[in-house]
């Protein structure tokens, strides 16, 4: 498989944790949808949840964004990148 190959998913191991830890913390798991890009070198991790949901994401004055963002870039050393993550409405 070639290092460019579309049908590749970028940083695997961070997507899958990333889309673990917020499964775990809304009320409907199905809606979550976690989509990757390239860009620059670095994999930009776009979360979308359930209408409701968004809020119990980021939690009380984001602590609980930052902490899922601390874990994913940790599960993105696996992955040799850096990834960012965000939490699209």
């Amino acid at each position: 498989m070639s290092e460019h190959d579309p049908n590749q998913i970028a940083a695997p191991t961070a997507t899958a944790v990333l889309t673990h830890l917020v499964r775990s913390i809304v009320d409907d798991p199905e809606a979550v949808v976690v989509e990757a890009s390239e860009a620059r070198g670095r994999v930009k991790l776009d979360v979308r949840v359930g209408p409701g949901d968004l809020g119990r994401v980021i939690g009380r004055r984001g602590r609980t964004a930052q902490s899922i963002r601390t874990v994913v870039r940790a599960a993105a050393a696996k992955d040799a990148t850096e990834v960012d993550v965000d939490f699209v409405d």
